[in-house]
């Protein structure tokens, strides 16, 4: 409301109402009214909001329409009358969650201690190391693992930052005498320089603290800094291409295209993968005198800047590293580009060009305006970025938040966050990958931070203790579902609560640095954290470096878009108070999300586009809606450039031809077509599979440990059996349960074992069922199998009638076996419940096993009762 003419101005009139006004906007109501007060004023609003439109206020002639009315000013009013806050977390509960992130950090890094180092990473489940080459591949994702003891070193400024200086010490100690980094492997140059080189770097930083903080470490001659250069030059020969974009992987004792290397012969890497290396290389030039890491890294920024869609102002997801073409067009701001971002953000504000925030700021306004659709984040494509690539979204976006906090751009920040908590409610964590409506899409929970990230940023920014309760629920879903007694292990799958043998080095150099400083007060912290930037991997760059370095010419022939300097008034620098410390600010913008995962679908803007049949919004064919036997889809096929073939087998396949489309926005609508129909098979065979879930619930396990499963197509149904099917194991005798089982009286009551092998599933069921059994679980005889690596599949019965069996059987690979029958020879009594989803850890509580006769005690302990039998029949597929 302008004082002066008393009108409510329109939205981008300028000279707006910040944040801090609201209470004078109702003022000046009041005195303009006289006998109307403020409160009166926001009900009003409230009323406009509820009851649709009305005829407005009369106020001395003029008339005042509720659409005039801002939306901030809406909002606000909504959450006055119905404010739903959070009692406010008092110091006492929030020192209490602090030392529960330090005991949970304990609980981790001491049984990597214990059970994995010198291994890279821990596997949790089985209480063991891993060690690349021992264990089956995962693929890409082994490419960080390098035989330099990866989560130690990972885990260092962790260590100092959560004040465990002796044991930081003895850390730094163990890894200047026991970490080589010549040894003969293949590496991800992202992955080694995000966690190895940024690991040794930030461990540094903290060293040095140490010793001129205190009398601890005076030892210390910058060991670290000497480890993070060799690793540097080591890293160098990846960036011998003519665009200066690195290879993305390298030998680090024999470099790239040697024969001996094994690699240097790729041509694609990730735009994150090359655009997330000017924090670290800088960082190692700056402190060691050297200027070539900075230099490479820098270009490598210049190439991948100079290669971004011009119209769009976006990058694409992956590049060829020779000719600097993209290979995928697709952009957004999850998996493949997402540090790239964040890191020319970032480079600005550790080594002061203000170039960096120039290129960031193009490239955030091309962001907001294509890719954000509030709350989601959905990605496009760089040459047509007003087509959404993809109906889901990855977890790794879940830092965007944060991003936007540290350029201040908050209300977005805020949106997207609560909508990513919502998701987190309902799943217990975020899916690897959720669709627009909230479904899973990847079920993965690899216990990613950028959540617990983004919540720390917001606090900070906003002082809502409504994020301290979402730092909570995030510690409580770790204790409830992840802890086991060997560490934190990662989820297979968030539906059933299943778990995966792996404890990745971010969890305990990212997770537990987020969730400390989001409980801690200024006094538990050793340094000011203000004079520190994280890395995208958590670790701590000193931000003095700026002032290090002969500062790199700015480059003339670089030019920028012409922005709009206000949307970057809030950016840093600056010395004005971010927000006020005032829940309701925070609280007005989340209060439309609160719902939304529950109770709405938030669908995109619909796309406006002219051409083909007319102006306006074009109707497509949507995949779910397709019929082969409809001649009208079949005509609309035949317009976009699809063609239907019917195959021998009954099935149909699909294939487009973009050259054969009636125009190119039939091409657009044909490809969108065809994306929806590879993702809506994909989520029909998931829904086809479901995994089941196999819970360890005696003692020491009490529900911790839970193993993917596979179900049967014959059998009861577990989840039509709400309590699940829970009893002692025992291995059926012959082992393959393919003739009648020979010991009853150790089966009956109980969930038989079998080896997969030599006669159907059916059958098997069937000779478990006669002796006894309330259960059964088939383990594969394939020696290394795991669901980690292979498919989940369902029993299929044998062709006849399946009717008489009744118990529930499901399907474990054979690393998961494994676990099951190392706890048989270790403990003798072991319990499981079967089920559709694991249960809640707190309701297992320890079983007494209560003996007939010394007889049977001495049947359970005889030396032999627990051999594992040696067979590895392979089964014939039917």
């Amino acid at each position: 409301l302008d004082s002066v003419t008393k009108r409510w101005r329109p939205p981008g009139s300028g000279g707006g109402l910040g944040v801090g006004d609201i209470t004078v906007v109702a003022g000046v109501w009041e005195r303009v009214n006289g006998t109307l007060t403020s409160a009166v004023f926001l009900l009003s609003a409230c009323d406009w909001m509820s009851a649709g439109p009305m005829s407005g206020v009369e106020s001395g002639g003029e008339r005042f329409s509720p659409s005039a009315l801002p939306r901030w000013l809406l909002l606000f009013a909504v959450s006055c009358l119905g404010l739903r806050m959070v009692a406010a977390m008092g110091k006492e509960e929030k020192r209490q969650l602090r030392d529960q992130v330090l005991e949970m950090f304990d609980h981790a890094y001491q049984n990597y201690m214990k059970h994995a180092y010198p291994a890279d990473e821990l596997m949790p489940l089985t209480c063991r190391g891993r060690v690349r080459g021992l264990e089956p591949s995962r693929g890409d994702v082994d490419d960080a693992l390098g035989k330099f003891s990866l989560t130690l070193i990972d885990t260092l400024d962790t260590l100092a930052l959560l004040n465990q200086v002796e044991e930081f010490e003895v850390a730094v100690k163990k890894v200047i005498n026991d970490v080589h980094l010549d040894n003969d492997i293949v590496v991800s140059v992202f992955e080694t320089n995000i966690r190895v080189l940024g690991g040794l770097l930030g461990g540094h930083s903290m060293a040095t603290l140490v010793k001129e903080q205190s009398e601890q470490m005076q030892w210390y001659n910058d060991d670290l800094l000497l480890m993070a250069k060799e690793l540097g030059y080591r890293l160098l020969p990846a960036f011998n291409t003519t665009s200066g974009l690195p290879y993305p992987r390298v030998n680090l004792k024999h470099g790239l295209r040697r024969p001996q290397a094994r690699t240097g012969t790729e041509t694609d890497t990730c735009t994150a993968c090359a655009g997330t290396l000017i924090l670290e290389f800088a960082a190692l030039s700056r402190l060691t005198g050297d200027p070539v890491f900075e230099q490479h890294a820098r270009k490598a920024l210049d190439f991948l800047w100079e290669r971004r869609q011009r119209n769009s102002n976006l990058v694409g997801t992956t590049i060829n590293i020779h000719t600097g073409d993209w290979v995928r067009r697709d952009s957004g701001v999850g998996a493949g580009i997402d540090s790239y971002y964040e890191y020319l953000f970032k480079a600005y504000i550790l080594l002061g060009d203000d170039g960096y925030l120039q290129r960031f700021n193009t490239h955030y306004a091309a962001i907001m305006k294509y890719i954000s659709q509030p709350p989601l984040l959905l990605d496009v494509h760089i040459h047509k970025p007003l087509l959404n690539a993809r109906t889901w979204m990855d977890a790794l976006l879940a830092f965007f938040p944060g991003l936007q906090v540290l350029k201040g751009d908050i209300r977005p920040a805020i949106e997207t966050h609560e909508m990513l908590y919502q998701v987190t409610k309902k799943h217990n964590f975020l899916p690897e990958a959720f669709t627009t409506d909230f479904r899973v899409h990847w079920a993965q929970h690899p216990l990613r931070p950028e959540f617990a990230e983004s919540t720390y940023f917001l606090y900070k920014a906003t002082g809502d203790k409504y994020y301290l309760e979402v730092g909570k629920t995030i510690i409580e879903n770790l204790n409830k579902y992840a802890r086991v007694p060997c560490g934190f292990a990662a989820m297979k799958d968030v539906r059933t609560g299943s778990h995966e043998d792996r404890m990745d080095s971010f969890f305990l150099a990212e997770m537990f640095k987020y969730l400390y400083l989001l409980f801690a007060e200024k006094e538990d912290v050793l340094f000011d954290i203000e004079d520190y930037i994280f890395t995208t991997e958590a670790h701590l760059l000193p931000l003095w470096l700026s002032t290090n370095f002969t500062k790199k010419p700015k480059n003339e022939t670089t030019t920028y878009s012409d922005l709009d300097d206000s949307n970057f008034d809030w950016s840093c620098p600056n010395t004005q108070v971010l927000f006020p410390n005032d829940p309701s600010y925070a609280n007005s913008i989340r209060e439309p999300f609160k719902n939304v995962v529950d109770k709405t679908c938030p669908k995109a803007n619909m796309r406006q586009e002219v051409g083909g049949d007319g102006p306006g919004v074009r109707s497509h064919l949507r995949a779910r809606d397709f019929m082969a036997n409809n001649p009208e889809h079949l005509d609309l096929l035949k317009k976009m450039g699809v063609s239907l073939i019917h195959l021998k087998d009954g099935r149909v396949q699909l294939v487009q031809h973009a050259n054969q489309a009636a125009s190119a926005h039939d091409a657009e609508d044909g490809l969108r077509f065809m994306q929806e129909m590879i993702e809506l098979s994909s989520q029909q065979q998931k829904e086809q599979l479901p995994p089941r879930a196999v819970q360890i619930i005696s003692p020491p396990f009490l529900g911790r440990v839970v193993l993917t499963a596979g179900p049967a197509q014959f059998g009861t149904e577990l989840s039509k059996i709400t309590t699940g099917v829970q009893g002692f194991v025992a291995k059926c005798e012959p082992y393959n349960g393919c003739s009648e089982v020979t010991n009853h009286e150790s089966i009956k009551g109980k969930i038989a074992l079998m080896q997969r092998g030599h006669c159907m599933f059916a059958e098997k069921a069937r000779n478990a069922q006669r002796a006894g059994a309330i259960g059964g679980i088939v383990i594969d005889d394939n020696e290394g199998s795991s669901s980690d690596t292979a498919p989940l599949f369902q029993m299929a019965g044998d062709g006849k009638n399946t009717d008489d069996v009744t118990i529930s059987m499901l399907f474990l690979f054979n690393k998961e076996g494994n676990i099951i029958l190392d706890a048989m020879q270790e403990y003798q009594e072991v319990e499981v419940l079967l089920s559709d989803k694991a249960k809640d850890r707190g309701k297992f509580k320890p079983t007494i096993r209560v003996w007939k006769n010394r007889n049977e005690i001495q049947k359970s302990c005889s030396p032999g009762s627990q051999a594992r039998p040696l067979m590895n029949v392979r089964e014939k597929q039917h």
